[in-house]
């Protein structure tokens, strides 16, 4: 198997965290990352996949944003170019855009039928051949040297099948992702053989068919936002857009994947590192702390919160 695409789902409105990705899009938020640059959100994940070996990327969007994007981009680095002239950062982080802009295809989704269905827009750029697929607002952050990215494509390249990553996740939290069920490779205690999975369950559904031997009590194996998956997706996503097969009025990527597991060999990683959701009440917040905290301005980030929160509790205390 040999992994050199990535598609990356972008045409969701950001109804969560309105109004503010609706003036923004949501992939365009600029966030400081790792290196102390600024960047937009969708230059961070696209790195992500280009420095995990993707080669070719195709960003899903609604109707008329891929020239808002472009635009977007083209603006980014012309500002740069011009508003710090000289500086070898903006230089740099010019030519980053100019590449990333080469490096992108767009596909288009016509309608908001759900997450399945704008995976199922990007099959003829996928073709054949099986891809990364990644969300354009979560953010992640490896706990080892390798990207999490590239902590799946591997273990999908070795096994030559496909593979999910998956975070041990509080019961309280569940209802915000896909969650699965298991048995662990005896050789691997990371990876996981997937039996069923389930889209956003109750606590009382997913301990019933859930839970996963060998988890920390009150803990569930949740989508971590990044997947490798074979071309036979696109068949499975077929079939449910053919035949306008919706729950909750979309079409899931998880009742393909479903599918999928039934059909051929399918795998679940624990992937070494965490996953931010932008989309969620203070997500934002949080990936940017994580993304300095995990950078050159760790130190400087870990003084600005002591001294934040010495600052609050001591006004706490004279009210």
């Amino acid at each position: 198997m040999r992994i050199t695409k990535a598609v990356i789902t972008a045409a969701g409105r950001g109804a969560r965290q309105y109004p503010a990705f609706d003036t923004v899009q949501k992939a365009m938020l600029p966030l400081v990352d790792r290196d102390g640059l600024t960047k937009p959100v969708l230059q961070i994940i696209v790195e992500e996949a280009l420095e995990s070996g993707i080669e070719e990327i195709c960003v899903v969007v609604a109707p008329g944003d891929e020239e808002v994007f472009r635009r977007l981009l083209r603006s980014y680095s012309a500002n740069l170019r011009n508003g710090f002239v000289g500086e070898p950062w903006a230089e740099e982080q010019a030519r980053r855009l100019a590449e990333m802009e080469a490096r992108l295809q767009f596909a288009v989704q016509p309608e908001p039928f759900g997450y399945g269905h704008a995976v199922w827009c990007a099959r003829s750029f996928a073709a054949s051949e099986p891809f990364l697929l990644l969300l354009s607002d979560h953010l992640y952050v490896s706990g080892e040297l390798r990207r999490c990215a590239r902590q799946l494509i591997e273990l999908a390249i070795g096994e030559d099948c496909s593979v999910s990553a998956v975070q041990a996740t509080r019961e309280h939290l569940i209802h915000q992702y896909g969650t699965l069920t298991g048995r662990r490779l005896q050789d691997r205690p990371d990876v996981y053989v997937i039996d069923e999975i389930i889209e956003k369950p109750n606590p009382t559904l997913a301990e019933l068919r859930l839970q996963v031997p060998g988890l920390r009590a009150g803990h569930y194996l949740c989508f971590f936002g990044m997947h490798v998956l074979s071309p036979a997706i696109f068949d499975l996503l077929e079939d449910l857009v053919r035949r306008d097969v919706r729950e909750s009025g979309s079409i899931q990527l998880t009742t393909a994947l479903n599918s999928l597991a039934a059909r051929e060999r399918y795998l679940a990683l624990e992937t070494r590192g965490a996953r931010h959701n932008l989309g969620v009440k203070y997500g934002v917040l949080e990936a940017q702390i994580a993304l300095a905290l995990d950078g050159v301005d760790r130190d400087r980030m870990l003084a600005g919160l002591l001294e934040s929160v010495v600052r609050v509790e001591q006004q706490t205390r004279r009210n």
